[in-house]
């Protein structure tokens, strides 16, 4: 039984949609926009704290790069707290696609969700 709810779903896909089109129109600020300003962030590098380190990541990736994502569980964690687990896949335009899973922590602040917490695993 998947517990996955249409509205937390659809909040996710909310926040990873707009990520997404940042992070393939190479806009590492607008990236940052879409986290809490003291998200921890752990993408394949040492990880950061706060927008600037998430900004800085994305900077720092080449141009052409995309992100593909499929929502494989949610969670409600609290009322402005949800869960979500992905499969993303990072493709580049001159090597090989690289496929990890993604474990987001979204927060309500204000009328807005953002992402406080960002962890990515390369399973070999």
């Amino acid at each position: 039984m998947n517990p996955t709810t249409t509205q937390e779903e659809t909040t996710l896909r909310t926040v990873l949609d707009r990520w997404k089109a940042a992070v393939d129109g190479h806009q590492p600020d607008l990236v940052a926009a879409q986290f809490t300003e003291d998200a921890i962030f752990q993408g394949l590098h040492p990880y950061s704290v706060g927008r600037p380190g998430v900004a800085a990541y994305y900077e720092s990736q080449p141009l052409g790069l995309t992100a593909d994502y499929r929502v494989l569980e949610t969670r409600r964690l609290a009322e402005d707290l949800i869960l979500g687990y992905l499969e993303v896949d990072f493709a580049f335009t001159d090597r090989p696609t690289v496929h990890v899973n993604l474990s987001v922590l979204l927060r309500r602040t204000g009328g807005d969700w953002a992402i406080a917490h960002y962890q990515v695993s390369r399973l070999q």
